[in-house]
């Protein structure tokens, strides 16, 4: 046998042996090498941060490895990767987060690009101009965390954290608002819009505003929004209104609101609670009276000038409102009355009498118009304003009732019993004179008008004809020359005035023959007078008297 065979190990065997059990020093350096890679990988796993993923409508401004994500103006983030979804209908951005911010990484946190922006509130962004566009993140307050986020377009009005309360806007689609959009208080501004979208299921606009504190207390149970239009005008039958909101409001618009007058300022409510936004002050104020009575007028004259939202009156007290002009007007009529009515339906507000709403019993109050229906109260349409020719609603008793009243209902609405209005009646009155004027005789009147034109026209032409002579009269030349003629005259008799003058000759001898004519005619006066008794004194002597008698005294 061999010495293999044996189980010997020779020397040879045994230098074979050691030679492979032995490691090579070559082989440390590539064994620290990897040692060293996977510390730093691992080093940069550990110090890498979290991933996110940020969903846009458009990656403008935004560039991989470049752009930054920030807070407070503090490098949070980069973005990695930017990329099309899998249905092309909006943008994937990958982003690497820094550690330490893994616990803002909630569901309402917010993220938006923060690039030059003009808007309402002037130019923001500027400084991105020469470091290009950056995303901003605002840190939320929930408690689920999330790895996958929607950017804003626009930037939030205010933190999530912020004091104040959001509340919910529910309007017409013609009353919508833009986000940032001011919400006032009587002119001051108190917040702004945060968010506007519609709805297309019920067809209306959907705001949230945010009120800052310390202003949120002027939010009650009571309050009514209304657009801030910034110049609201107006014409009714009220006339002519005009209100005018801040220059803020006058340039863009926003929402105000407030209190209406004689209404209770309520409770403070609650974060997101629901209003209405109305689409104007007035119908805001309207919208207190939210519990009526409902009627139907079925006017047999014209309704033009009469719309939605004008005044029921009673004596000049509003004590309704005109709900709808018209209503159900493609019922069918024929069977229920003789004439085609047009519907009017009509609220009566009994609030409005200073009722508390509380106390309110809405049967009591119809049962009080059932009993005024049967005293005569009606309704009639009566010109509010000559300007713009709107209508109101007028009631008012008839002394005595123009009809009895007879309960009667339409579309399962009470009627409200009407009367003929101021413009039917005066319809009837020029009815009734015209009929009078075509009774008239006015064929004698107009012979008589003939001869009397005829009378006119002869006199007419007698003045012609004088006019004529006199015109004929004054052209003569010796008319003409009349005016000279008297002028010399009347020179000459002022030169005979002038020597009859005191102090002239002739006028000295006249009044000497004058004195001596009075001396003359008081000689004749005894002559005068014995003939004026007795006419023969010239040839007879005058016959002597008895002698008198004196009387002894008695």
């Amino acid at each position: 046998m061999t010495a293999e065979s044996h189980g010997q190990d020779t020397p040879t065997t045994r230098a074979t042996i050691s030679r492979h059990s032995r490691l090579s020093p070559i082989w440390i350096v590539p064994i620290v090498a990897m040692l060293i890679g996977l510390w730093l990988l691992y080093d940069d796993y550990a110090s890498s941060g979290p991933q996110i993923t940020l969903i846009m409508s458009n990656a403008e401004g935004i560039e991989a490895g470049s752009t930054l994500i920030k807070t407070r103006n503090v490098e949070i983030g980069r973005v990695e990767e930017v990329r099309l979804s899998n249905d092309l209908s909006h943008i994937r951005v990958i982003a690497r987060m820094s550690p330490d911010v893994e616990p803002m990484l909630v569901e309402d946190t917010r993220f938006w690009v923060v690039k030059p922006r003009i808007g309402r509130e002037g130019i923001s962004g500027l400084n991105t101009v020469l470091s290009g566009a950056y995303i901003q993140l605002q840190p939320g307050n929930s408690e689920e965390s999330s790895d996958s986020f929607d950017v804003l377009e626009q930037p939030p009005v205010a933190p999530a954290d912020a004091k104040g309360i959001r509340v919910n806007l529910v309007g017409q689609l013609g009353n919508s608002l833009s986000v940032g959009d001011p919400v006032t208080y009587h002119g001051f501004t108190v917040g702004r819009v945060e968010e506007a979208r519609f709805d297309p299921e019920t067809r209306r606009m959907r705001h949230r505003a945010f009120i800052e504190k310390p202003y949120d207390v002027l939010v009650t149970d009571s309050t009514r929004f209304w657009p801030a239009s910034g110049i609201d005008l107006k014409l009714d039958s009220e006339g002519v209104s005009v209100n005018v909101e801040s220059l803020e409001a006058l340039l863009g618009g926003g929402v105000t609101f407030g209190v209406p007058e004689d209404v209770p300022l309520g409770q403070p409510v609650s974060e997101d609670t629901t209003f209405t936004l109305y689409e104007d002050a007035e119908n805001a104020r309207q919208g207190t009276f939210n519990r009526y009575l409902e009627y139907v007028l079925l006017v047999d004259d014209t309704v033009r000038g009469l719309s939605k939202g004008a005044p029921v009156e009673f004596r000049g007290v509003r004590v309704g409102t005109v709900a709808s002009v018209p209503w159900e007007f493609s019922i069918d009529q024929r069977s229920r009355r003789a004439g085609f009515a047009i519907p009017v339906l009509i609220r009566i507000e009994p609030q409005r009498l200073g009722e508390n709403l509380e106390d309110m019993d809405l049967e009591t109050w119809r049962a009080r118009f059932e009993g005024w229906f049967e005293n005569g109260l009606r309704a009639s349409l009566k010109a509010g304003n000559l300007l713009t020719g709107a209508l109101y609603v007028d009631l008012n008793f008839q002394q005595p009732a123009s009809s009895p009243y007879l309960a009667n209902s339409y579309q399962n609405r009470p009627v409200f019993p009407t009367t003929a209005a101021g413009l039917a009646q005066i319809e009837q009155k020029v009815s009734s004179l015209l009929d009078k004027l075509n009774g008239l005789e006015v064929e004698p009147v107009l012979d008589g008008l003939n001869r009397n034109l005829a009378a006119s026209q002869a006199t007419l032409e007698e003045v012609q004809e004088l006019t004529a002579s006199v015109k004929a009269l004054t052209d003569n030349p010796d008319t003409q020359n009349l005016p000279g003629t008297l002028t010399a005259t009347l020179e000459d008799l002022r030169v005979t005035l002038k020597g009859m003058s005191p102090g002239s000759t002739a006028y000295d001898e006249l009044t000497e023959s004058l004195e001596r004519f009075d001396a003359l005619m008081r000689d004749l006066e005894p002559v005068a007078k014995t003939l004026s008794e007795q006419p023969n004194a010239l040839i007879f002597d005058r016959p002597r008297g008895e002698d008198p008698q004196p009387r002894a005294p008695r």
